[in-house]
């Protein structure tokens, strides 16, 4: 594991959104969501590709809160522009679960 200064860890914006629509990503090589998160009045709504379908329902995603990296650089993923990460973890198979906040907390709070 690389050693990293707090400053590194300071400019990467992690960040608490909540998801207000989610739809299959039917153009996804491997199956995804497009995720539209709710980042705040400061942030805005971002669109996501993840690879979360293995856990989650579209059905049962709108009003989750997540963290998503908001200052990566957009990336094209087929005809998306995906404007941020969100995050998870890989469980024992290797299918992601999702970083959550575990209380509500403002749309936009910036982990630390």
């Amino acid at each position: 594991m690389q050693t990293i200064q707090w400053n590194d860890f300071e400019k990467v914006e992690l960040r608490v959104g909540k998801i207000v629509r989610a739809e299959v990503f039917t153009e996804a090589r491997k199956p995804a969501y497009i995720l539209h998160v709710d980042f705040g009045p400061e942030f805005g709504i971002k669109k996501s590709s993840a690879q979360i379908t293995e856990h989650y329902d579209v059905e049962t995603l709108p009003g989750m809160l997540v963290v998503g990296v908001l200052n990566f650089p957009s990336k094209q993923i087929g005809p998306i522009q995906s404007e941020c990460l969100i995050t998870g973890f890989a469980d024992e198979n290797g299918h992601v679960v999702l970083s959550v906040p575990d209380k509500d907390v403002p749309l936009g709070s910036k982990l630390f």
